[in-house]
């Protein structure tokens, strides 16, 4: 897995965390980064998981909107989290091809939730890359100095690397315990 492959997956396993205990995510990207009891958070997602907090209430109108008649609150959390980090790079992230963001989510899916998550996600995540560069403008408004914090390595190659090893067809990603399917009340 590539290094943004697996800062993508820490980003969604901090999102999952604040949603389930009802946390702002960047509190708890607080507590998680230079932890000693908590697996590493990268610089990458640190940026993802910022993003997605600073553009939420924008990024889950469209959700809403690309999920075609899906509720958040009906949403698996771990999809939630995976449309959210996806909507986020498509959106206001920093050039990496729709394909790439959609492959990747993906894969987290089939990696962290149910058995049609990958599907359902690839069906959102695919509406919202099939507009253009104009409307993907408009509904992110201007691009703020904030969406374009750098990061610690790696570009769209890098990703398109990922992708291939995510392609692999080896299946050996495998839901992390407690992770798969949960729903809110």
């Amino acid at each position: 897995m590539g290094e943004r492959s697996k800062a993508r997956k820490r980003a969604v396993e901090v999102l999952y965390e604040s949603d389930l205990r009802e946390l702002d995510p960047e509190t708890l990207l607080k507590e998680r980064v230079g932890s000693t009891e908590a697996p590493a958070v990268s610089d990458y997602a640190v940026t993802l998981v910022s993003g997605v907090a600073e553009h939420r209430e924008r990024i889950d109108e469209l959700i809403v909107d690309y999920s075609e008649g899906w509720a958040l609150s009906r949403m698996p959390i771990v999809d939630r989290s995976v449309l959210r980090l996806g909507f986020f790079e498509m959106l206001w992230g920093d050039g990496v091809p729709p394909a790439v963001v959609i492959d990747e989510a993906v894969q987290l899916g089939k990696a962290l939730s149910t058995d049609d998550s990958p599907r359902f996600i690839n069906g959102v995540l695919g509406r919202l890359s099939g507009i253009d560069e104009n409307e993907r403008e408009s509904m992110r408004g201007s691009r703020d100095d904030s969406a374009e914090r750098e990061h610690d390595g790696g570009t769209a190659a890098d990703d398109s690397a990922d992708v291939e090893d995510a392609a692999d067809g080896s299946g050996q990603r495998r839901a992390e315990a407690g992770r798969g399917g949960q729903e809110e009340d």
